[in-house]
């Protein structure tokens, strides 16, 4: 069937046709829109509609199109080869939108392999894995001055607190009215943004958006790196639910998983008989921990399909900010292996260096936008200069997570408060290094599932202990230097464990201590976007103050976070102890008022409601190495911040 339709294609391409120049660009590693090649594109020829249909498959015998217009059958549309990069393409007409499809890999060796499209738009709801013909520009944008504001954005120097939501889980519909409970993206971004903006958080960090088949991956296990998940509707929908949030000023940043892929026979891995996306390899293309792919990123092709995936979802999809999973495990050729499992770099160290050299050339690219999007590195390591600029020799991301400032505090928060005398240092050590890259606190959802418990579970004594560490440690975390992350349903205390196959319990908001702690947190982060000084100077020693960093025996820590202009900043006083401080005094380094903002004592948020005065003048005199102080009574893990 093929000579005819093969024979007009030679004749008259169709607009989107893969051209010598495209080739080119793709072998260079260059071609940033190869998304808009390769794939399945509606096209018209010869003034027939259909589709224009490219795969690089480069080993592969022969390829076909099969899908539901063929019955997936083996007779489908046979797709010519093109050199020399063995990109295969073919035009067919009368296909529309919607139809779904796979290419049909006749390798060497005589094999049929039924492949989804790498460059998809869209994919058939799990658990079937065919790919569908989409057409992503056709919606209708509404978030100009959103996108407008955002061109002047100051990442380190700006509030950025986020809230990071799995959609899979966050809400779902009772069983009995829809099947698998999933929302809808425009019923998600009703719900979802409604509920960030009343809380007070600046951006959504959204898991699970490319497709992936099995939900119990959270979706780290992408077989469809161009397709948003069709669990929750088209990628019209998705454009929808970031269009709506950024409207109502939350930004989005988007989980992304450049480290590795799933072995899944319809996804990338043997893709056209041969490791075509993954390094040959076994020791340099697989996770023995993980039984995942690799990536090849000596290969010009794979890095230009990653550099185009990050910027197709920035660019289509009008995503701020994308957060790289796993960084740690591509920097390190030796990451989770044991010795014969890896192979040495060509000076014989463990550093991956073409994973490096993609780094630094896909954020050279994002920088070079200057347009406000940021990238953020999952990175778990000591690694120099992951936040420090690719011309400086650094990686070149915006912002790293702070894995060491978490691994520290949850140590430090799950401690017997008789204990915590002993492991002071657990608190104050990251701000021996705060200073040395762009940081992101975070308090992510690999911390609260496999039986690691629920934030509130972490904590040691009854449940009022419980909820008062809780508040303490969120203090500290709001005040400390960093960008702030908190999972989903943290912020009431969440009871059991993260769990994908269900919705959060928001029926805890009905007990009053749950509902308390959402008013607590709802206040912190209200705090955080008023308080420039908790925000500005995040990478500057100029922005904090250590009051008294080594009050062990009682395990209070107190410290000030100044502005830029030194006004309207925030004295911070926590006690990590069940015991009361009736005498307490903190020293201040300014003869001034200082004016009681955020009380933990408050009934509202689960204290014991006891009065307090609103304003406290300093008084002369040394304490905690300052020249003056007041009096202020602690009670049993006591926070206040103070503005003075």
């Amino acid at each position: 069937m093929g000579k005819k339709e093969t024979k007009v294609l030679v004749e008259e391409r169709p607009w989107c046709a893969v051209t010598d120049m495209d080739q080119y660009l793709f072998g260079q590693g260059t071609h940033y829109e190869i998304y808009k090649k390769l794939g399945a594109h509606l096209a018209e020829q010869n003034g027939e509609k259909g589709v224009y249909f490219a795969v690089w498959a480069p080993n592969a015998k022969r390829v076909r199109v099969v899908g539901e217009f063929n019955r997936w059958g083996t007779d489908g549309y046979e797709m010519t080869r093109l050199e020399p990069l063995g990109i295969y393409e073919v035009f067919v007409p009368g296909l529309e939108e919607g139809c779904m499809y796979k290419f049909l890999i006749e390798t060497k060796t005589g094999e049929y392999l039924y492949k989804a499209d790498p460059f998809a738009f869209y994919a058939e709801k799990r658990p079937g894995n065919a790919s569908r013909v989409y057409d992503i520009d056709h919606f209708t944008w509404h978030d100009e001055k959103w996108m407008e504001k955002r061109k002047s954005w100051n990442g380190p120097q700006e509030a950025m607190s986020i809230y990071e939501v799995h959609p899979g889980s966050w809400k779902r519909h009772p069983h009995e009215e829809k099947e698998d409970g999933y929302y809808n993206y425009r019923e998600f971004a009703v719900e979802l943004t409604k509920y960030v903006k009343d809380m007070g958080y600046t951006h959504v960090e959204l898991m699970g958006i490319a497709e992936h088949p099995f939900d119990g991956s959270w979706g780290y296990q992408v077989t469809g790196y161009f397709a948003p998940t069709s669990r929750h509707g088209t990628p019209a929908d998705f454009q929808y639910l970031i269009d709506h949030l950024h409207k109502n000023n939350i930004g989005v940043i988007l989980d992304w998983v450049p480290a590795h892929f799933p072995r899944d026979s319809h996804g990338l891995a043997n893709f056209d008989g041969t490791p075509l996306f993954e390094h040959p390899d076994s020791r340099k293309g697989e996770h023995p921990d993980w039984g995942t792919k690799i990536f090849n990123y000596e290969k010009s092709e794979i890095r230009n399909f990653l550099i185009a995936n990050a910027l197709y979802w920035l660019n289509h999809y009008h995503i701020d900010g994308l957060r790289v999973d796993a960084v740690a495990s591509m920097l390190y050729l030796d990451y989770g292996k044991q010795d014969g499992q890896w192979v040495a770099n060509k000076y014989g160290g463990n550093q991956n260096l073409e994973a490096i050299w993609f780094f630094k050339h896909l954020n050279s690219i994002i920088k070079g936008r200057n347009d406000g999007t940021m990238i953020i590195a999952e990175e778990s390591t000591a690694w120099p200069g992951v936040t420090k600029s690719v011309e400086d020799d650094g990686l070149g991301f915006n912002f790293k997570w702070n894995m060491g400032w978490m691994n520290d505090f949850l140590e430090y928060m799950k401690l017997d408060p008789y204990f915590r005398k002993d492991n002071h240092n657990k608190m104050t050590f990251a701000m021996s290094y705060a200073c040395s890259e762009n940081y992101i606190l975070v308090l992510s959802h690999d911390e609260v599932v496999h039986l690691k418990c629920s934030m509130l579970n972490k904590m040691p004594g009854y449940l009022d202990d419980k909820f008062a560490n809780l508040r303490a440690g969120y203090t500290f975390m709001f005040g400390h230097p960093g960008k702030k992350l908190l999972f989903m349903g943290d912020e009431f205390a969440q009871l059991q464990e993260w769990s994908e196959a269900r919705e959060l319990d928001w029926y805890l908001l009905k007990e009053e201590r749950h509902q308390q702690m959402q008013n607590y947190v709802k206040a912190l982060l209200h705090m955080y976007k008023n308080y420039k000084c908790l925000y500005e100077l995040d990478d500057s020693w100029e922005g904090f103050q250590w009051i008294n960093a080594d009050d062990c025996f009682r395990s209070i820590f107190s410290f000030v976070r100044y502005s830029k202009t030194k006004r309207k900043n925030l004295l911070f006083v926590m006690n990590f102890t069940p015991m009361e401080r009736p005498d307490y005094r903190v020293g201040v380094p300014k003869k001034k008022k200082y004016k009681l903002i955020l009380d933990g004592d408050k009934a509202e948020f689960g204290g014991n409601g006891r009065e307090k005065e609103e304003v406290y003048t300093a008084q002369k005199g040394e304490c905690d190495g300052q020249s003056y102080y007041f009096d202020y009574p602690l009670s049993p893990y006591g926070v206040a911040v103070f503005e003075f």
